[in-house]
């Protein structure tokens, strides 16, 4: 065994898995936080919201494929994907804080605030997200280590989201008092400077591994060998509808337990109020469902393992709907099964990304590993965006308006967003990844002839 295809030590796949908790400081909140905060504290319209977060994408249809160009290009003393977690830090952690920092501003300014605190913060996303990822396509040669490596990523990624879940709103509470702007402005400042010291130990204990390049600098071929990839196509379409799917239920999460099952912020357990307990839960029991996913995916395969618990989650989420608001019990229990079912699918499908990055190279000779992680981080931006914006238009549709007691139909658009509408998006999710074509034979068939190939 070549010392590159030596299992990876414990410091190193931890030290890789905390960059994604870094992440997630920021990631989960904008997912279950953001949309309540742009519209009950804020200020803002929940169509106009909607709107900002999908035209922003404009501009990552531009630079999420334009970074993954530069990282694979890129050639340093750190390698070619690890510099970004050092320099990008700092931008990063200041620009999600500045989300939050609630200046005092007329009603067109914050949204002009808004715009440009929001399309920063996903540049600075994208300069830092798609390298990460596509460390993880050349920490190791071997598929086994890097699906090893994902589910530590995912551990920390929902540890991280776990204790979002957990402590942000009694924390904001604490903080904030009856001010809460205030509260989640400081809040998110201890977020930013956590954010910033776990990339910076990434930084510090992963190597790359896999050193191979492009034979020569030519973006025509290199956009051809990822069109072609058509496992890497479908991974993008399920991405859209999977992050879709959490868009939608988790900007839900405020609304509905505001409003329809009527938590007022008292505590119900120690300091944690209804929603607080809810959530912690549910990310508890889904790091239990990733712990499983190495297990799982050696006995059942990536693919079928993916769409079947896919369409478990589904059925989970759409149960909801039938759900009364004093059944905060049922809630809790049917919320924590759902979130087992899920915990292994993050691990399994970036895993899959990896196998997509050597089954272009397999394919066409060309190694376009961060161009491949930057195709669908684009999309699963595009999903998270789209979703969002979708969230802000049914709210809108079903005349919802923020901080007043809501009509029957608003109520009804607010447990769509958290049950149906979610779990139609998952299925469609699921009946993509249904035409992933690279089965368990293919990643050990690559793994030997690229070692050949390139030894």
């Amino acid at each position: 065994m070549s010392i590159t295809s030596q299992p990876l030590r414990f410091s190193e796949k931890l030290g890789y898995g905390l960059g994604d908790a870094a992440s997630n400081f920021f990631f989960q909140v904008f997912n279950i936080f953001l949309l309540y905060y742009y519209t009950d504290i804020f200020g803002l319209a929940p169509a106009a919201v909607g709107t900002m977060m999908i035209a922003t994408k404009a501009v990552d249809a531009i630079s999420d494929p334009l970074m993954g160009i530069v990282a694979d290009r890129t050639n340093s003393r750190w390698g070619k994907f690890r510099p970004y977690l050092l320099f990008a830090a700092i931008p990063y952690g200041l620009l999600g804080y500045a989300m939050f920092a609630n200046p005092a501003l007329g009603d067109a300014s914050k949204l002009a605030y808004a715009y440009a605190t929001y399309t920063l913060m996903m540049l600075a996303y994208t300069a830092i997200n798609i390298p990460y990822s596509a460390l993880m396509g050349v920490i190791s040669p071997v598929s086994e280590e890097r699906t090893k490596v994902s589910t530590y990523r995912f551990i920390c990624a929902f540890g991280a989201a776990w204790l979002i879940g957990t402590f942000i709103t009694p924390l904001k509470n604490i903080l904030g008092g009856e001010d809460e702007a205030n509260g989640f402005r400081l809040t998110m400042a201890i977020f930013a400077v956590i954010s910033i010291l776990l990339f910076w130990i990434t930084f510090a204990t992963t190597k790359e591994r896999v050193k191979r390049s492009p034979k020569t600098l030519d973006l025509r071929k290199d956009f051809e060998a990822l069109l072609s990839n058509k496992p890497w196509i479908v991974l993008f379409f399920a991405g859209i509808f999977t992050l879709m799917n959490v868009a939608v239920r988790n900007g839900a999460i405020m609304y509905y337990f505001k409003y329809y099952v009527g938590d007022d912020g008292a505590a119900i357990f120690l300091i944690f109020d209804k929603t607080a307990v809810f959530m912690s839960s549910g990310l508890f029991a889904m790091m239990i469902g990733i712990a499983m996913t190495s297990s799982l995916s050696k006995r059942f395969g990536k693919r079928g393992l993916l769409i079947t618990l896919t369409l478990l989650n589904a059925v989970s989420m759409a149960v909801f709907f039938v759900i009364p608001p004093e059944q905060y019990s049922m809630m809790v229990f049917v919320n924590c099964i759902g979130a087992l079912i899920a915990g292994p699918t993050p691990a399994l499908v970036w895993a899959m990304y990896a196998d997509c990055a050597d089954y272009g190279e397999w394919k066409s000779g060309r190694r376009t590993t961060a161009l491949v992680f930057s195709g669908v981080q684009f999309a699963q931006k595009m999903g998270l965006a789209v979703g969002a914006g979708l969230s802000g238009y049914i709210l809108s549709f079903f005349g919802f308006v923020a901080n007043q007691a809501q009509t029957g139909e608003s109520m009804m658009g607010i447990r769509l967003m958290f049950s149906v509408f979610p779990a139609i998006l998952a299925t469609l999710g699921a009946v993509s990844i249904f035409f992933y074509s690279i089965s368990e034979e293919d990643v050990s068939l690559m793994e030997k002839e690229l070692s050949e190939r390139n030894s």
